[in-house]
């Protein structure tokens, strides 16, 4: 019993469960939307294309989670308008406006003369994670978790449908834009724990393996949260004893639960199609 709560001795392993708890809520319920509305490789497009706005920031001496916001809102914004005012496909659109800032944002890095490094913000660092980054997160999380826990009906009609919730006289542009301002403030949530790169697994597999498991979207969104949860925790739990980072083992666990999910529905699927 000893060495399992071995961990727990260690304050820097309690600020990374704490982080891994309140990260997990955001990213898993807001997965489920994106998964549902295809925007999959949005998470990937703002989550690279926050790196120009840390630069800036930090240029400018502004906090840099200001600047990953703003390259954020910028990106899925400009995105969002290319893609209804060209011939472009979204998803093509999407690989060139994310490329384009993640390769403005390294420039601009390498310009600079600073003794700062990328590791951080590329492969995040839950073992540092201190009080500000823990207060950080949780207004993110009880401010973005809120606003999809209170509107997730009229998002999922917006998902499947939006010229029907236009019809029905809800604020699609108002949803549309608020959705992916959600994305952009959890990404910045996540710099500080797992990174930009690594972010994009947490914005999507909890979403995918529920979505593999229930029907209903209301399971769904809890179903999400618990997955995410458990591979979090698991996986900051197990690299202590691993001895390797917390965030490519969490991800590892993520993928290992989608490839469970994925089997277990094959196997249902084969059965109903072998009694009809």
């Amino acid at each position: 019993m000893e060495t399992l709560l071995f961990p727990f001795q260690f304050g820097f392993m309690v600020n990374a469960f704490w982080i891994a708890v309140i990260l997990s809520v955001p990213t898993a319920l807001l997965s489920c939307f994106l998964v549902l509305k295809g925007w999959a490789l949005m998470g990937d497009a703002v989550s690279h294309a926050v790196l120009p706005g840390i630069v800036l920031a930090f240029i400018l001496g502004l906090p840099l989670i200001l600047g990953a916001f703003a390259a954020g809102m910028f990106t899925a914004v400009a995105t969002g308008y290319l893609a209804e005012n060209s011939r472009v496909k979204p998803d093509t659109v999407m690989g060139v406006v994310f490329s384009g800032m993640f390769a403005a944002g390294i420039v601009m890095y390498v310009a600079i003369d600073t003794n700062m490094h990328l590791d951080h913000i590329l492969y995040g660092n839950m073992l540092g994670v201190g009080a500000a980054d823990l207060w950080t997160a949780g207004a993110v999380a009880l401010v973005v978790g809120g606003a999809l826990l209170l509107r997730w009906k009229d998002l999922l009609l917006h998902a499947f449908d939006p010229a029907q919730a236009r019809a029905a006289g809800l604020p699609v542009g108002w949803l549309h834009y608020g959705l992916l301002a959600a994305l952009s403030l959890t990404i910045v949530a996540t710099l500080s724990a797992v990174g930009l790169i690594l972010a994009i697994g947490l914005l999507i597999a909890p979403g995918a393996i529920a979505f593999l498991l229930v029907r209903q979207f209301r399971t769904m969104l809890w179903v999400a949260v618990l997955v995410c949860l458990i591979s979090m925790l698991g996986g900051t739990y197990a690299s202590f004893f691993l001895d390797s980072a917390p965030a490519p083992t969490i991800i590892l666990i993520l993928t290992a639960f989608f490839l469970l999910a994925f089997a277990r529905r094959l196997i249902l699927t084969r059965r109903e199609t072998a009694r009809g």
